[in-house]
């Protein structure tokens, strides 16, 4: 039996100009790679050119050092920036909760029967509700309370964690505590929040409560990527769902958290697909 070749995701962006895509479609053919399926995008508004190219390595060269280094004479000329990811990897995914543990649950249930491709090393709470939960799933669970006096030294931790455990991707699934300018910084491009509306609209602690007192007829829910201007950063997925005056509130917080659970989903699935490019305060999703 032939061993499958190995398959990568090349992701880019760079000033928009003529021959990228011929340029990287070339350089790989010229290596022994075969390119399983392509997206482009060049904004018209920031004059920027955005690619996510997926690929057979039918030579097995791509893990040559002196080959990435070729193709860094390539992303130079176009000054690309790029990145380079091995397909069969799995991301590493550090998620946050509170104490509402719809989206932990449904983000844990993906995990589980495969359907997300990553790897979880550690839950982290400022509650103990959910270690049970990480148990169950054989997953660390790190309980840090947070306090006014120990918020500094409590998200220092956090960090440490993320750097002890090689995370890619740290979820906010409903964690309920506003991280400071410096740990947003620190994962920038790799914070993910899920907002309980379809941003900007009914901002605090009950929007659906909200939403039920000025009668709305759609609600929804906002992922985006966390940066220190609160809930204002690049949105990744929206989605809502209509409703009407015969629903209490209780029942808006179920539609409600239901849409939560499936617009994270998507947007965590997409960025451990590599499908996600920043662009500016705006986001390139190659769905």
């Amino acid at each position: 039996m032939t061993e499958r070749p190995a398959q990568y995701i090349l992701t880019l962006s760079c000033p928009d100009q003529r021959g990228i895509v011929h340029a990287v479609s070339g350089w790989l053919a010229e290596h022994g790679c075969n390119i399983l399926d392509s997206a482009q995008y060049g904004d018209p508004q920031t004059r920027l050119f955005f690619m996510r190219v997926h690929f057979a390595d039918e030579e097995g060269k791509v893990e040559s050092a002196a080959l990435r280094d070729a193709f860094g004479v390539l992303a130079q000329r176009f000054s690309m920036d790029w990145r380079l990811h091995d397909a069969a990897e799995k991301p590493r995914v550090l998620l946050m909760v509170s104490k509402i543990g719809h989206c932990l649950n449904d983000l844990l249930y993906r995990y589980r029967s495969g359907i997300l491709p990553v790897e979880i090393p550690a839950i982290v709470s400022n509650h103990r509700d959910f270690y049970q939960l990480a148990a169950s799933h054989d997953i660390p669970f790190h309980h840090l309370p947070v306090t006014v006096e120990n918020k500094a030294r409590q998200e220092a931790r956090l960090l440490e964690l993320v750097r002890e455990q090689r995370v890619d991707l740290v979820v906010l699934a409903r964690y309920m505590q506003i991280l400071s300018p410096e740990t947003c910084d620190a994962l920038r491009g790799r914070l993910i929040n899920i907002h309980h509306s379809f941003l900007p609209s009914f901002k605090g602690a009950r929007p659906y409560q909200q939403a039920y007192d000025r009668g709305v007829k759609l609600i929804g829910a906002t992922a985006h990527f966390v940066t220190g201007d609160l809930d204002e950063g690049p949105i990744i997925e929206q989605d809502v769902e209509r409703v009407d005056h015969t629903l209490s509130p209780e029942a808006l917080t179920a539609i409600g958290r239901d849409v939560e659970n499936v617009v994270l989903g998507r947007a965590v699935t997409w960025f451990v697909q590599h499908r996600i490019l920043l662009n500016g305060h705006k986001t390139v999703v190659f769905r």
